[in-house]
């Protein structure tokens, strides 16, 4: 074949150092304005971001030439460095050292999209570590919860 074609989808999921609430909800568009940025330069397409004060899910179509650990990493300390420079959200504790990646094929795009877009009313009844727990469970990711959070 002459070219290499993909589809490459993650639904990623990481929170802030100790799960503090520091994305204000004020600037949370700005936040995800400067990611998505950050994916064009890496040439990802995301299909959608959100989240809450302490944690963001980004859909995402990978770059078939960029790694997961490095995609992470790459976003992770390019926002960190954007919203200490532009003092975006008070007392920035950081963003957590690991991180959830589930892959999802084309089908089950639409269904992430929506429920990354309704995180603000999902957390009124359901905290983020019940989630990331269901979402562990939900993939079959066998996990020691001594060393989850």
């Amino acid at each position: 074949m002459a070219n290499s074609y993909t589809q490459i989808l993650y639904h990623v999921v990481f929170s802030t150092k100790n799960r503090l609430p520091a994305i204000a909800s004020s600037r949370e568009r700005d936040l995800y304005a400067y990611i998505y940025g950050v994916n064009q330069d890496m040439d990802c397409d995301i299909k959608r971001i959100g989240g809450i004060e302490n944690h963001i899910h980004i859909a995402v179509s990978l770059n078939k030439n960029l790694s997961l650990s490095n995609y992470v990493e790459k976003i992770k300390t390019a926002s960190t460095n954007w919203i200490r420079r532009e003092e975006i959200f008070e007392n920035w504790p950081g963003w957590q050292s690991g991180y959830g990646a589930f892959t999802m094929n084309w089908d089950e795009r639409q269904s992430v999209i929506e429920y990354i877009k309704h995180q603000r009313e999902h957390h009124k009844t359901v905290s983020f570590e019940d989630e990331y727990r269901a979402l562990l469970t939900k993939a079959g990711i066998v996990f020691d919860e001594k060393y989850l959070f």
